[in-house]
């Protein structure tokens, strides 16, 4: 996609080289700011990643951090960055509408969610709020509220979701970082799709409030385009919050500090199929290009699967009593203006009993225990991030494919939120039309550092 002739440079950086220049004094975050609300003003109206873009707001935060690193302070570790966060975190003194035309836009808006908390205190800019479906409940981003958002590499295609604005919007250099929610695989399914990195840390690791009625199946993560920015950007996030019960307790060390680590000689699985998807030949052969680079770099790749069957009828009851859950809480008239696949759902939802919840999670537990094991003898799995490229934007399922709902062309990302693992979506490469494909890695849960690095080691080798 050709953007119109703008000042790119400073939209073009990434979050750590923004950081250093503010430091070297040769960029402010004013400068970088404006820049970036100049390619927002641009090139959005293609995209339609931003459902909120706040210029005044953000050049005041920008107008302060600009300030704190003249005086030789910098208030975090990302001070002056500009970040947009997805419409499903709560943001004082914005609407978090969650793609919906039922929620009220005037609040009140008095409180930030943990993720937003934590880049507020870190100095961060907010530039807007970015695109979600309904209360997030597919993996495409379109809604009676926003419309469609497109994909920077084709806007005739989709860009994924149900992150898909944070995804567009990183992807087409408007603004370096963001983050996204991932309930099925709503960080690294845009992130296949549209070209950039996405990570689902081990649920807990990014403290969550309110609580998601998805439960388990819930993770927060950062949305960039560089393992580096991640790491950074999970310092951050997974900072501690009362307000989370579930939370996990604060790490010894940093994710930027073991990024680097060794990984040379880990043992690594590559499952082309997790022993029961249809891929596209164009994606697995790109895929397979990047794995034989990984093993000629020093990794040991074996190809083997976990051995678990398809969890998607489980994992589809889990998902429908969620949805069901939090729609039970919308206004009257919700049902008739929404948007009608996640009518379908919610109406699935309410004949699920709690028998049939329970089994599904017994299913989710037995899953777990299964990769468990299977780590023990491989230190992470190698998968396609999606099993196809990013298709016709509008539709909720690839037009002609016969198929019936989103979980059935994710295969690869809904499992690891039932079993809670951290993974990662990096670029792989593209297909011979230009669309990104996607390689995700998974680790151990609480390995999030281990999957980092090793992302990390393996986006410095498809580069070279």
């Amino acid at each position: 996609m050709s953007y119109p002739d703008i000042n790119t440079q400073p939209a073009a950086m990434t979050a750590v080289e923004l950081v250093s220049a503010y430091a070297a004094g040769t960029l402010s975050p004013v400068e970088a700011t404006e820049a970036i609300l100049e390619a927002i003003a641009a090139r959005d109206g293609a995209v339609n990643a931003y459902c909120l873009v706040d210029p005044d707001r953000a050049l005041v935060q920008a107008k302060d951090s600009e300030a704190r690193w003249n005086s030789g302070y910098a208030r975090g570790l990302l001070d002056g960055v500009p970040i947009s966060i997805k419409d499903i975190f709560l943001t004082e003194g914005w609407p978090t509408r969650r793609g919906s035309t039922s929620v009220d836009p005037r609040g009140p808006w008095q409180v930030d969610s943990p993720v937003v908390a934590r880049l507020r205190e870190d100095g961060m800019v907010f530039l807007g709020k970015t695109t979600t479906p309904e209360i997030a409940w597919k993996a495409v981003t379109d809604s009676p509220l926003t419309g469609i958002t497109r994909n920077p590499a084709d806007p005739a295609t989709t860009s994924g979701g149900s992150s898909g604005g944070s995804a567009a919007a990183v992807a087409a250099g408007m603004g370096p970082v963001s983050v996204g929610t991932d309930g099925g695989g709503s960080i690294r399914i845009p992130a296949a799709f549209c070209g950039i990195v996405g990570f689902k840390p081990t649920h807990g690791r990014v403290p969550l409030y309110p609580a998601s009625p998805f439960g388990p199946l819930a993770h927060a993560g950062p949305m960039t385009r560089t393992v580096e920015d991640a790491a950074l950007l999970m310092d951050i996030l997974s900072l501690p919050d009362p307000r989370d019960p579930t939370a996990l307790p604060p790490t010894v060390t940093t994710f930027r500090g073991q990024m680097s680590r060794e990984v040379r000689g880990l043992t690594v699985a590559y499952s082309p199929t997790l022993g029961y998807a249809e891929v596209d030949p164009e994606v697995a052969a790109v895929v397979d290009a990047a794995v034989r680079r990984l093993a000629a770099a020093e990794l040991r790749v074996i190809t083997t699967d976990p051995g678990f069957a398809d969890p998607r009828d489980a994992f589809e009851v889990l998902w429908a009593a969620g949805a069901a859950t939090m729609l039970a809480k919308f206004p009257d008239g919700t049902r008739e203006q929404m948007d009608q696949g996640l009518r379908a759902v919610w109406e699935r939802g309410e004949s699920i009993s709690a028998v049939d919840y329970l089994d599904a999670r017994d299913v989710a537990a037995r899953l777990g225990i299964a990769m468990g094991a299977f780590h023990t003898t491989y230190d992470v799995l190698i998968t396609p991030t999606m099993p196809i490229t990013a298709f016709e934007a509008g539709h909720d399922v690839p037009p002609g494919s016969g198929l019936a709902s989103w979980p059935q062309w994710t295969p690869f990302t809904y499992p690891f939120n039932m079993t809670q693992q951290p993974a990662i979506s990096i670029p792989a490469g593209t297909t011979a039309a230009g669309l990104p494909v996607g390689l995700q890695i998974v680790g151990p849960r609480h390995s999030d550092d281990l999957v980092l690095a090793i992302a990390r080691y393996a986006e410095h080798v498809l580069a070279s």
